[in-house]
C-alpha cells in the first residue's frame, strides 16, 4: 500500500468513526428523552397492576407492558420493598412505590425512602352500613330479573362483551356490570378477576374529579364561575388569571397541552405522567395557546390542576384524601376504590384511579340519580345537567364538564358519536377501553373494563351499549335534571 492510499484509508475510517459518533450520539440523546418515560410507564403500570388489582406480574408483564414490548425494558417487582422498578440497559431507571391507601407512585426528584416516609392518615373505608343488604347498599344481589327485562337478549349483551373475534388481537374484557333501576341485572368477570378486583380507569377518574369539585360547590368552597385559584396566574396582567374553574372543567382554558400517548411519546401528557413529581404544577405552567373559550382540547393536565386546587382549597393532602374518603366513597358504600397521588401528595385526578366494577358503577349510579345518594343530595342541584350540557367548542356536542356526551352537532343531533343510541347518553370513557355510561332513558348504568388499544378493531363500544338497551324496556320514565333529593337551603343551584 502506498503512502497515498495509507492516507486516503485514514480519511476514510476517521470519516466513518466520526459519523458513528454523531449517530450514536443522536441515537443516545433520542433515546434519553423517550426511555424516562418508558421506564416510568412500565414501573407505575407494574407496581399498580401488582400491588393494587393484586393481579399476576407476568401477566400485566405481558398485556398491560405490551405497548414498551418492541422495546427492550427490564422490568422487576421487589414484594418485600412493595415497590417496581424499569431500567433499559440499566440506565434511565424509575421506580414506583405502594403505600397502603395511597397506591402507587412514581418516585420522582424524590428517592424511594422519603417517598415511603411521606406519610398521610388516611381513613379506612367504613364498613357496610347495613349487613348482608342488597347492593348498592351492600353486596348482595337478586337472584331475580325485573320481569321488563328481556333475559335473552341481555345474555347476548354479556356474551359479546367478553367474547373474542380475533384471538390475535383479543379485546381483553375483564369486568362488566349492568345495573337497571338501581340493582345489578348483569355482572361477569373474566379468569382470574372477580368483584373484588380494583381497576384502573385511566381518564375516567376526570368524571369522579368532577364529583368532588361538585361537593365542594355544595359546601360552598368552590365557585365553578370565578377565575380558578391557581397560584402561578394570580398576577393581574397574566392573561391566564382570567380561567375559570368552568373553563378547565370543559376543557376549554385556551392552555397549551399535547394530549397524545403511543403516536407521541414525548408529548405533554407523557411527560406529566410519568416525569413530572408535581403534576398540577407542570400543567399550570403551560401558557396559553388561544383565549378562553376560543376552543375546546382535551387536556389531562387542566384535570391536574383542578386536582391542586382541590387539594389547596381542603389544605393540604391530607385533608384533601379525608376528604375524598368520607364525602364521596363512604357515603357511596365505595369500599375498594383509591385515587393515587403524584410524588409531591396530590390525587392525580385525571387519571390514576383504581376501584372495582361495582364501585365505579356506584359512581355512574350517583349521575343517573342527579347528584342523589339514597335520599341524600350529594351534589348540587342542577350539577349534572351543567354536567352534561355541551360544552360550546366540543364540534359534535361530545364533551360536557368531565364527562363525554351523545348530543350531536347542534342543530343536528343525528351527527354524534353513537348515532344508534339515544342523545341523553353521557359517560365516562378512559384509555384502552374503559367505560362507564350513564343511559336515563333506559334507567341504565353500564360498566366496561379492559385493556383494549385503539389499535383493536373488532371492540365495538356502539353495539356493546346498544345490546344492553335492547335488552330493557324501553319505556323508562326518567329524567335526570328533576331534583330528587334532599338539599339545604344554602345550597345555590348551578347554572
Amino acid at each position: 500500500m502506498t503512502l497515498k492510499s495509507k492516507g486516503f484509508f485514514k480519511w476514510l475510517l476517521g470519516g466513518v468513526l466520526i459519523v458513528i459518533i454523531i449517530a450514536v450520539g443522536i441515537g443516545y440523546y433520542q433515546l434519553s428523552k423517550i426511555a424516562p418515560i418508558g421506564t416510568g410507564f412500565n414501573a407505575k403500570i407494574a407496581c399498580s397492576g401488582v400491588f393494587v388489582s393484586g393481579r399476576d406480574f407476568e401477566e400485566v408483564q405481558t398485556i398491560d407492558l405490551g405497548a414498551t414490548a418492541s422495546i427492550p425494558f427490564t422490568t422487576r417487582i421487589d414484594k418485600a420493598r412493595q415497590t417496581a422498578s424499569s431500567t433499559l440497559y440499566g440506565l434511565f431507571k424509575q421506580t414506583a412505590v405502594y403505600r397502603q391507601g395511597l397506591g402507587c407512585t412514581l418516585a420522582v426528584d424524590i428517592s424511594v425512602q422519603q417517598l415511603k416516609q411521606q406519610r398521610f392518615s388516611i381513613p379506612k373505608p367504613s364498613p357496610p352500613a347495613v349487613g348482608n343488604a342488597v347492593w348498592p347498599l351492600g353486596e348482595m344481589t337478586s337472584p331475580d330479573l325485573p320481569s321488563e327485562i328481556d333475559e335473552k337478549k341481555l345474555k347476548t349483551a354479556m356474551e359479546f362483551a367478553f367474547v373474542d373475534p380475533d384471538s390475535a388481537d383479543p379485546v381483553h374484557t375483564r369486568a362488566v356490570v349492568a345495573v337497571y333501576n338501581g340493582e345489578i341485572v348483569a355482572e361477569k368477570y373474566a379468569d382470574t378477576y372477580s368483584k373484588e378486583t380494583m381497576l384502573l380507569g385511566w381518564s375516567m377518574t376526570k368524571s369522579v374529579t368532577n364529583a368532588l369539585v361538585g361537593i365542594l360547590v355544595n359546601q360552598g368552597k368552590l365557585d365553578i364561575y370565578r377565575p380558578a385559584p391557581v397560584p402561578e396566574w394570580k398576577q393581574p396582567d397574566d392573561p391566564r388569571s382570567r380561567i375559570t374553574l368552568d373553563q378547565l372543567l370543559r376543557m376549554s382554558s385556551g392552555l397549551k397541552f399535547v394530549e397524545e400517548y403511543e403516536s407521541n411519546i414525548t408529548s405533554d401528557c407523557n411527560k406529566m405522567l410519568f416525569l413530572e413529581p408535581d403534576m398540577g404544577a407542570f400543567a399550570a405552567s403551560m401558557p396559553l395557546a388561544v383565549n378562553p373559550e376560543v376552543r375546546w382540547s382535551y387536556s389531562s393536565g387542566t384535570a391536574n390542576i383542578i386536582s391542586r386546587i382541590i387539594r389547596q382549597t381542603l389544605g393540604g393532602s391530607e385533608q384533601a384524601y379525608a376528604f375524598i374518603q368520607n364525602q364521596l366513597f363512604d357515603r357511596l358504600g365505595m369500599r375498594h376504590a383509591v385515587i393515587e397521588p403524584d410524588a409531591f401528595g396530590t390525587m392525580v385526578g385525571s387519571s390514576y384511579m383504581y376501584a372495582t366494577a361495582r364501585d365505579w358503577a356506584r359512581v355512574g349510579l350517583l349521575f343517573l340519580n342527579d347528584g342523589v345518594w339514597q335520599d341524600r343530595r350529594i351534589l348540587p342541584r342542577g350539577w349534572v345537567a351543567y354536567s352534561t350540557t355541551p360544552t360550546l367548542k366540543a364540534p359534535r356536542g361530545e364533551y360536557g364538564a368531565h364527562f363525554w356526551l351523545n348530543a350531536g352537532t347542534p342543530g343536528r343531533p343525528e351527527d354524534r358519536t353513537f348515532p344508534s343510541l339515544p342523545t341523553d347518553l353521557f359517560y365516562m370513557s378512559g384509555h384502552d377501553g374503559q367505560m362507564v355510561a350513564i343511559l336515563p332513558s333506559s334507567n341504565l348504568v353500564i360498566v366496561r373494563l379492559g385493556y383494549t388499544p385503539r389499535s383493536v378493531k373488532t371492540w365495538d363500544e356502539e353495539r356493546f351499549l346498544k345490546n344492553f338497551v335492547d335488552a330493557v324496556d324501553s319505556a323508562v320514565p326518567g329524567n335526570i335534571h328533576e331534583d330528587r333529593g334532599q338539599e339545604t337551603e344554602d345550597t345555590p343551584a348551578v347554572g
